[in-house]
């Protein structure tokens, strides 16, 4: 789906917490221009929405068909913070499909960039990344980086609003700034999304100025 994968969804997207999320309703209307005899639909577990879990937390499941053909995703039903919610309302479970949706679409190429931290579908990336030169960051002391790790992931739960939250980030960042090795060791043991949530920060910190 080549098509999708081009379209650059920046200006749809909505900032929470430092992520990024794509309007499921807006990414469906790309789709149905795509193929407008496209479908989705939410799968059950045993007649039940979500799929409940031993450790009371629960996934959904999405299934989404364009141009014959499908693919599936699953996703935890999460708080704002990303994190699992354990004995989930009906409202979290909707917004967790919600968002299982865009994610599914994101497979056929819309916003896939989104979850790869880039900025752009042609792949022009700021902030933290993960630099593919050589063995950069391979030598550096693996409790030194997952220290750096813990700080930025300390920043991103400060209960506080998200100014406060984009200076602590920068902070952060600051310190490692510098030290190219440790830099690349870092953003390369961290999730795509905590990559873009630091570029999200950095970005807010700088505006702030």
């Amino acid at each position: 789906m080549s098509d999708l994968l081009r379209i650059n969804v920046n200006d749809h997207l909505e900032k929470k917490n430092g992520l990024s999320y794509l309007s499921w309703a807006w990414a469906w209307a790309e789709v149905l221009k795509l193929d407008p005899s496209a479908t989705w639909e939410a799968v059950e577990y045993n007649g039940m929405p979500a799929c409940f879990l031993p450790d009371q937390s629960a996934m959904v499941k999405v299934r989404v068909t364009i141009k014959d053909h499908s693919k599936t995703c699953v996703l935890p039903v999460m708080n704002h913070r990303n994190q699992a919610i354990k004995n989930p309302d009906a409202f979290a479970i909707n917004t967790a499909i919600v968002r299982c949706l865009v994610k599914c679409i994101a497979l056929f190429g819309l916003g896939l960039y989104v979850y790869s931290g880039e900025d752009s579908p042609e792949g022009n990336v700021e902030g933290i990344t993960v630099d593919p030169r050589g063995d950069l960051g391979q030598g550096v002391d693996e409790a030194k980086r997952d220290q750096f790790v813990a700080k930025f992931r300390t920043a991103f739960d400060l209960d506080a609003e998200e100014p406060v939250i984009a200076q602590a980030v920068l902070e952060v960042h600051r310190e490692i700034n510098s030290d190219h090795d440790l830099y690349i060791a870092v953003a390369d043991a961290m999730l795509p999304k905590e990559r873009s949530a630091i570029k999200a920060y950095l970005k807010m910190a700088k505006e702030q100025k």
